[in-house]
């Protein structure tokens, strides 16, 4: 449920309404708008949710049963969008924020190069794998903490800050030493202990969408995060499983607007895993924007040919430099900037 305050009401009647909501035996979340204050009701108690319990209190508006299941990430409970703060932007803002780099950092040369070049192409952070999720356990698992301070010193040479992949809540405190946005990959979508331990933590989230997962299970996922109090999620459309098999994944397009209606959340757009291959890439990523992406996560690699992984989906950094010149041209032909 949520108790939408009137125009105007007054701190002590949303104060008031708090304090009932919390005798009632609920936690309240507070949406504080241009104009109207949004109070939403979350959580299991033994007194029934009852809309003229709050709705004839004074200062209150209305009070509106949520049927959905989720909640924070509701839209009813938060109409405005969330702005997530990234390298002095804001993802869910006007401006298409792209972030770019190799699926798995594999020197500190390499990571500095790409790094270079795709801050020159105009990327707003860096990502890169330090600690790999492989469904193969003879491949690649990444080089780990001295990934993660080959990517600290590309981050003090460019100014890009760091998006790399968590994998289990007790390596929370070396990645929060060194990342800016700890990413939850696909296959941990729904490990509800690494959710819950990156909600605690504060730090900003990219949220992937699992493989074999509704629209509602990604927002479900969300809530783990969100009831810590941490609302600098972003979520990630990076193609789903199903029957073809032309491309590594399906890019379902269609979850970026239902997402947009959905959730205050920013959404972000992953064509290099939705499609496999580097020459799909481009197209998707500007159908994914014209489709209100309010961001792309892009694999570039210097050497594709020789990567340890992901090489066949991955831009060469002038193929990226061209993508971002027609990333930039569509972006303002939907009133959007990049």
């Amino acid at each position: 449920m949520i108790v939408v305050m009137q125009y105007g009401a007054t701190a002590k009647q949303i104060a008031d309404v708090i304090a009932r909501i919390e005798a009632d035996g609920y936690k309240a979340h507070i949406s504080q708008g241009k104009e109207r204050t949004i109070i939403g009701l979350v959580g299991e108690s033994p007194t029934p949710k009852r809309e003229e319990n709050y709705s004839s209190m004074p200062g209150v508006d209305k009070a509106v049963r949520v049927t959905e299941p989720y909640k924070l990430a509701n839209r009813s409970f938060h109409p405005e969008n969330t702005l997530v703060p990234l390298n002095g932007s804001r993802m869910g803002g006007s401006k298409i924020l792209v972030i770019a780099g190799p699926c798995s950092v594999e020197s500190r040369e390499m990571i500095i190069e790409i790094a270079c070049a795709v801050k020159e192409a105009g990327a707003t952070a860096l990502r890169g794998g330090a600690y790999k999720p492989r469904t193969s356990p003879y491949s690649f698992q990444g080089h780990g903490e001295k990934a993660l301070e080959w990517l600290a010193e590309a981050r003090e040479m460019t100014g890009l800050p760091i998006v790399t992949e968590i994998m289990d809540p007790n390596l929370l405190p070396v990645m929060t030493k060194y990342v800016d946005v700890l990413q939850v990959g696909a296959r941990n979508m729904q490990n509800f202990t690494l959710l819950n331990a990156v909600g605690e933590s504060q730090h900003p989230v990219l949220l992937k969408r699992g493989m074999s997962s509704t629209v509602q299970d990604l927002l479900m996922a969300t809530e783990y995060i969100l009831q810590h109090g941490n609302n600098r999620v972003m979520l990630c459309e990076r193609g789903i499983r199903t029957f073809e098999t032309e491309t590594r994944n399906t890019a379902d397009i269609n979850a970026i607007p239902a997402l947009k209606r959905l959730t205050h959340l920013p959404v972000v757009f992953d064509p290099s895993h939705a499609t496999g291959k580097w020459e799909y890439v481009e197209p998707l990523a500007l159908a994914g924007i014209a489709a209100g992406a309010d961001g792309l996560i892009i694999e570039v690699h210097h050497e594709p040919e020789r990567a340890v992984s992901d090489g066949r989906q991955s831009l060469r950094p002038e193929n990226f430099g061209k993508m971002m010149e027609r990333v930039r041209r569509v972006a303002e032909a939907v009133g959007r900037e990049a």
